[in-house]
This record gives C-alpha cells, structure tokens and sequence, in this order.
C-alpha cells in the first residue's frame, strides 16, 4: 500500500473535471470541511458499494458540515454513467490527465495498476488533513473513521468542548 500523505499537512491543491465543461478546484472548498475520497475505478464492485454506502449517508457528512468529493483516474463521461446508474448526490472527479496526478501528490497511486488508492482524507475548513487512512484495495473502508474525524473535529470548535466534557461525564 502507498504511504498516504498524513494528518497534519496540507491537502496538495487540485483542480480536477467534474464534467466535461466543469471543474472543482480544492481552493473553492475553502472554508468548508471535506471528504476526499479516492478510488480505484467507477464499475468495480468494492468501489460500486463504497460510494453508494457514502450516497446513502451524505446527510451525515453534510450535518457534521463536510462536503463529499470522489475522486478516481475514470474520466468524466464513465462517471457521469456511474453517478447516473448509483444516484449518486456528489461530486465525482476525474484525474484522468495526466493521469493520477493528484493522487500521487497525495500519496494515494498504484503505480503498478494505474488507479488510486482506496484512501480517505477529512480536510478542515483550512485545508489541513485531519484525519487520512488507506485501506486495503480490496476492502471497503466503510464511513465510521470518516465521521469519527468530522466529530473530533466538532468536539474542538469553541463552545463545544465544555458540552462534549459534560456528556462523557453523565
């Protein structure tokens, strides 16, 4: 497995195609939590699953103040059937050309199969990797670490801290 890139640094910058004539570039989330979530491929049958378990749990992510980003070598038109054929309510963006390119600045490419990582970064509002995990390709990491990191990083917001010491107390 790659060594992703860990807690503590700066998310790498990135401007990526969301459709053909569309773009998302990570400095246009400033200011708002967000989940990365790189992938193999759009049709493989752990990725399939992976990003319609976090379709079905948006709302979590986005009551805790995250945004949802997917992101795979696939270019756009495979995902626009992907998303189509999943409902899925996200972004999906291609890192298509060159390819991998910001996977590999986030540590997250399979250099020998030319797709990403199964790898899970949580970037607070500045930019800054809270919290990153790469799981085996084969296993779907599932969501529990992602909302766990979006929690620690509610507990800290000011105000917070005295109720969360108050609730672990009862």
């Amino acid at each position: 497995m790659a060594q992703i890139l860990p807690t503590g640094q700066t998310a790498p910058e990135f401007e990526l195609r969301v459709t053909p004539d569309q773009t998302l570039s990570l400095k246009e989330m400033r200011g708002r939590r967000v989940v990365l979530t790189f992938y193999p491929a759009d049709w493989s049958p752990v990725c399939g699953d992976q990003m319609a378990l976090y379709n079905q749990i948006l709302p979590e992510f986005r009551s805790r103040g995250a945004e949802l980003l997917g992101i795979s070598v696939d270019g756009v038109w495979c995902h626009a059937a992907f998303a189509q054929h999943r409902n899925l309510h996200f972004a999906l963006l291609s890192d298509f050309e060159p390819k991998g390119a910001v996977a590999r600045a986030y540590g997250a490419y399979r250099d020998g199969e030319g797709v990403a990582e199964r790898a899970l970064f949580v970037l607070d509002e500045k930019g800054t990797i809270a919290w990153s995990y790469c799981s085996p390709i084969a296993v779907n990491p599932g969501a529990d670490g992602i909302l766990d990191a979006l929690d620690r990083m509610i507990a800290k917001e000011p105000g917070n801290g005295d109720a969360q010491s108050a609730a672990h107390a009862v």
